[in-house]
């Protein structure tokens, strides 16, 4: 029996800590060092970046945060496994080379392509193969408008690059995961049927993926957590049967809990069987045990086939936007709204109806009696929104600025440029068959691999027992902000949000899950209330999560909230006030 592997990750961004990677090699024993930079708003990122310098759509600062570790990396044998590439995998492994040239070193470097499927649109097109929408399974329309489309491939041809020798592989777009699922496979040689292994392993890699979120960063109860100012970085010992454990190495800041852990895996899903390219991992067989300081075992996790379609990730550039922020001071907040609103629109050389959108917001965020001058101030948002650049450009910007002395008291703008409008992407989530998308295998200097993305044999389904909920607590209540019982973490699914709420103890979990239903979240966000919602139980976690379609418009680059990720949802659930139990916030 192998030994478990332990992965390390370095990154949950494209722009975390530079000198993460470094602190996971120099700060303990790691067999793989993995990092995570392509959210689905990098994509868009990287597109300009290709369109200014071709071949450079790829995150450089992975390549400057080897040049920090490789040799230390080749000294110890710690493999790297990094989805840097982006939309330029083989520039990316170029560059690294480049680097190793210029420290003296010949690693063996890899890069897994095949994910791009931007160049093969027309191709398919024309054999009759058209993207299906992810969410309405209908022809996704005229590909000539994408900036991009990947295909999220799974973790096969990282095992294939580290069966090669591979002492550094660098991919496109893969699954998140799959930078910690490809080296566990690799390492114990699991086959593509070993899906409840692949299962434990993807769970262990959606808990690193976002780097320090699994160690208190974005934590609901940070305040329980020692060293939150410079929390460290995790990682994951994967064993043979596909248990693991999350740690961190000792001395460095935040924690490891059941907690952060489970926190961490309540981002950024929807339903208990979490699709992946190779296997459905059930998210409502995860078993977590805190077993030491900083540790914290997950079991039990079982997986399903993985379905017969790659989810495609596209971007097409929108439109032009123009943001435009007006301050109101003290008194008559909404007559003074009115009035600018108005007032704008009479001197706007164009009318509502001429924009492709219009949005208009009051944020109430001024207060009674306010003792700051900050404290005296709502903000007056107008997102306009077109095709047609001139509209959103310099010319609604000035009619703003001619109010400043003709309209209301106090008056003053809040973070807007007088240039013109800036173009928007608009992502849309797509599916393709999986036998189309083979994964491309280079070793620099040597061989080229094809790796088939196999369709799934006979389906393999999990039953797994829907537990009814237990009596929840009774007695008095307590008027309360619903955080002081529970924890929460939210983010975006594509034009979606996902919000989970958590407790920490089974009395509370019982309360929680007969209180939180969807209608119930609907009252306390209102915004929430026209939208549909999906709500889903994880009873091993003691968490519910709810998927609140539409939330975000078009995508994060599309969305006019000013929270364009939704990852601020969870907060504001926990600061509303409801009657708890008053004996479950006694045992808190």
């Amino acid at each position: 029996m192998a030994a478990p592997i332990r992965i390390a990750n370095c990154s949950g961004f494209y722009g975390d800590r530079l000198s993460a990677a470094q602190e996971m090699v120099d700060g303990g024993p790691i067999d793989v060092l993995t990092g995570d930079w392509l959210a689905e708003l990098t994509m868009l990122i990287l597109a300009r970046s290709r369109a200014k310098r071709p071949g450079g759509g790829y995150a450089r600062t992975f390549v400057e945060q080897i040049e920090h570790v490789m040799g230390t990396c080749l000294e110890r044998g710690i493999k790297v496994v990094s989805n840097a590439g982006g939309l330029d995998p083989d520039h990316c492994a170029e560059a690294v080379a480049e680097v190793a040239a210029k420290l003296g070193l010949s690693p063996t470097i890899a890069y897994v392509n095949g994910d791009d499927l931007l160049p093969r649109l027309g191709e398919l097109h024309g054999a009759g193969i058209d993207l299906a929408h992810f969410d309405t399974g209908q022809p996704i329309g005229d590909v000539t408008r994408f900036l991009t489309a990947n295909a999220y491939l799974g973790c096969f041809g990282i095992v294939e690059a580290l069966s090669l020798g591979a002492d550094i592989v660098v991919t496109g777009r893969v699954t998140d995961a799959a930078l910690v699922c490809g080296p566990a496979a690799w390492h114990h040689g699991w086959r593509r049927d070993d899906l409840d292994q692949l299962a434990g392993a993807v769970v262990a890699g959606h808990v690193i993926e976002c780097g320090a979120q699994a160690t208190g960063g974005n934590y609901s109860f940070f305040r329980e957590v020692q060293g939150m100012t410079r929390v460290g970085f995790p990682w994951v010992e994967v064993a043979e049967d596909g248990s693991s454990i999350v740690g961190k190495h000792d001395g460095t800041g935040g924690e490891v809990s059941v907690g952060t852990v489970t926190s961490q895996l309540l981002y950024e899903i929807a339903g208990p069987s979490y699709l992946g390219p190779d296997v459905s991992a059930r998210f409502d067989t995860i078993h977590l045990e805190q077993i030491a300081k900083d540790r914290v075992r997950i079991s039990g996790v079982r997986g399903e086939d993985p379905p017969p379609t790659l989810k495609v990730a596209t971007n097409e550039i929108g439109g032009f936007r123009k943001d435009l922020n007006v301050a109101l001071t003290g008194l008559d907040i909404e007559a003074k709204a009115r009035l600018v609103e108005d007032a704008f629109w009479l001197a706007c050389p164009f009318s509502p109806g001429d924009f492709d959108s219009v949005t208009t917001k009051l944020n109430r965020t001024d207060k009674v009696d306010p003792s700051t001058n900050e404290e005296a101030v709502a903000t007056w948002r107008l997102t306009l929104k077109d095709h047609d650049e001139r509209k959103v450009g310099r010319a609604v910007a000035d009619v703003v600025v001619e109010m400043a002395l003709a309209t209301i008291p106090g008056f003053f703008t809040l973070g807007f440029s007088l240039s013109s409008g800036s173009p928007f992407g608009v992502y849309r989530p797509a599916v393709v068959a999986r036998d189309l998308v083979p994964q491309y295998v280079t070793v620099l200097g040597g061989t080229r691999t094809v790796v088939d993305s196999l369709a799934p044999g006979a389906r393999r389904e999990v039953l797994v027992a829907n537990d009814p909920p237990v009596g929840a607590a009774s007695g008095p209540t307590t008027w309360a902000p619903l955080g002081q019982l529970v924890g929460a973490r939210s983010g975006d699914k594509g034009g979606h949000a996902n919000l989970g709420i958590f407790a920490r103890s089974d009395p509370a979990w019982s309360w929680l899950d007969g209180f939180m239903s969807a209608d119930r979240l609907r009252q306390l966000l209102p915004e929430t209330a026209p939208l549909v919602i999906d709500r889903y139980r994880l009873p091993f976690l003691r968490a519910v999560n709810f998927v609140i379609h539409d939330f975000l418009d078009e995508g994060v680059a599309a969305a006019t909230r000013q929270d364009a990720q939704a990852k601020s949802l969870g907060e504001w659930l926990r600061s509303r006030y409801v009657e708890i139990p008053s004996v479950l916030l006694d045992s808190t």
